[in-house]
């Protein structure tokens, strides 16, 4: 007898294993349990009446999620576009709740009230900055935008990891940074250039001092002694030949080749 019932009953029951890195919910379809305390929270093995009862798993490792753009206004109107990329995760022990206010699988959950939350985020604190209050103070927009979703997303049993605004600029600011940065790049080329003509003039002017410098020492040095001996070093004894009664002869005047 005792068999036939166990038999009976396993029959009636099916056994799931929550995995790793997963959250258990075991879910009342029917009966006294059924609405606000229909869930429970379960994990490992999970034996449950499938005619009555579900168990849904719930993952609680880190997420990433690249949302679609979207635009918001800054203060003064100009127009920003936004691309978020978030790392999150469910907190430790709460599927539970979560399951209970949603009834939705994660991805639905995250991809819609959650993408709710982190377009509101942007839009809140996107329309505290003017334009160029968000070009200059682009980091203190991004971490007041953090600050708000750990605190959104933590009443949603939620836990932000990491954020990633992902912010361009409207088109009329990207042009203008970019032509103030050839601006920027001429001007240097102009001064660099500029330097280059300068240093090559005050070159010329340092080699023509240092010539005429040179010119001057040797000029003060050369005197008529210093000629003569330097006449007379160069001679190498050579003298003219003449020709006399059809014989030559050599004639030379010392007196003349050494004064």
């Amino acid at each position: 007898m005792l068999s036939i019932a166990l038999m009976a009953v396993l029959s009636f029951s099916s056994c799931e294993r929550v995995d790793a890195g997963h959250e258990g919910i075991l879910v009342n379809l029917y009966g006294s349990d059924k609405g606000v305390n229909d869930v429970s929270l379960v994990t490992g093995m999970v034996w449950y009446n499938p005619f009555t009862q579900d168990v849904y798993e719930y993952p609680t490792f880190v997420q990433t999620v690249d949302y679609p753009a979207f635009t918001i206004n800054a203060k003064d109107g100009s127009e920003f576009t936004v691309d978020p990329t978030i790392s999150l995760k469910i907190v430790d022990g709460k599927a539970a709740p979560i399951f209970r206010k949603y009834r939705k699988d994660v991805p639905d959950i995250i991809n819609g009230p959650l993408y709710n939350h982190v377009r509101d985020a942007f839009r809140i604190q996107l329309n505290k900055f003017t334009t160029d209050e968000i070009v200059s103070m682009r980091d203190s927009l991004e971490k007041a935008v953090e600050k708000q979703l750990i605190t959104t997303l933590s009443k949603e049993n939620f836990q932000l990891e990491q954020l990633t605004s992902g912010l361009k600029y409207p088109q009329t600011i990207v042009d203008a940074v970019n032509a103030k940065a050839k601006m920027v790049q001429e001007s240097q080329k102009v001064q660099n250039e500029r330097a280059m003509v300068k240093a090559k003039a005050e070159n010329k002017i340092i080699d023509a001092r240092a010539d005429s410098l040179a010119n001057a020492i040797v000029a003060k040095s050369l005197t008529p002694e210093l000629l003569r001996k330097l006449e007379i070093e160069k001679w190498k004894g050579d003298v003219p030949n003449v020709v006399t009664s059809g014989s030559p002869s050599t004639l030379f005047d010392i007196g003349k080749l050494i004064k």
